[in-house]
């Protein structure tokens, strides 16, 4: 039923703010930019009288789309408390070459951690062995991660070799959510949506634990594609 997945978005505070995070700390581009209202997006976006400033950015060939409220202006901020375990968590996965480069990189910008710090995961999880991984935050408190595959792991193109080979951030893999029951999400994601199930991972550890700064974390993964 789904054929492609356009771009994830974000609702921000400022937009302003928001621009200069994703395209100086991070390089996004910046493709357009928008202020829309009326009872379509209204609709759209389940908020009366919401009158709405967009921007939309790529790296490499994905999107996401920021958004802020002009109208009404006070939605609630993500809890200080929010933890990877939480069930409003997600994250975008954005790929770069150099883990211990990108990291050094936001370091300078003074980044919120999630991570301890960039994790290699482990030989005996066989799915995900020596992936690298590091999460932190945005300005708004949206998760972000850092990843980095090794040869024969993750997605071919990320490999490729029309990538730069100067080129650091390469674009976006995926976004995750957290969910309550693997069962119940296939039955919404897989089954009606048509999403399609492309792997899975059950990852544990220390790594894992300080990845997602959670103790005893046991996580079942399941990532799905769309068609195209």
């Amino acid at each position: 039923m789904i054929d492609y997945t356009h771009s994830v978005a974000f609702t921000v505070s400022d937009l302003e703010q928001a621009k200069r995070f994703y395209t100086h700390v991070l390089p996004f581009e910046i493709i357009s930019e928008a202020e829309v209202w009326g009872e379509p997006y209204e609709r759209f976006s389940g908020v009366f009288g919401s009158r709405l400033r967009v921007a939309r950015l790529r790296l490499g060939m994905q999107e996401i789309r920021l958004t802020q409220f002009v109208t009404p202006p006070h939605g609630r901020a993500i809890p200080r408390d929010s933890k990877s375990n939480d069930r409003w968590f997600q994250h975008v996965a954005l790929v770069v070459r150099d883990m211990e480069g990108a990291y050094q990189w936001i370091q300078e910008h003074q980044v919120q951690h999630v991570s301890t710090a960039p994790q290699t995961l482990p030989s005996y999880l066989s799915a995900a062995t020596g992936i690298k991984a590091f999460y932190f935050r945005d300005p708004d408190g949206h998760n972000l991660e850092l990843i980095e595959f090794p040869l024969g792991k993750g997605d071919p193109q990320w490999q490729e070799d029309h990538l730069e080979r100067d080129q650091q951030f390469l674009g976006i893999d995926h976004t995750a959510i957290a969910v309550a029951s693997t069962s119940q999400s296939l039955a919404f994601y897989h089954n009606q949506l048509g999403l399609q199930i492309a792997g899975i991972s059950e990852n544990y550890g220390t790594e894992q634990e300080h990845l997602n700064m959670v103790a005893n974390a046991r996580l079942h993964i399941t990532t799905l594609r769309a068609s195209l």
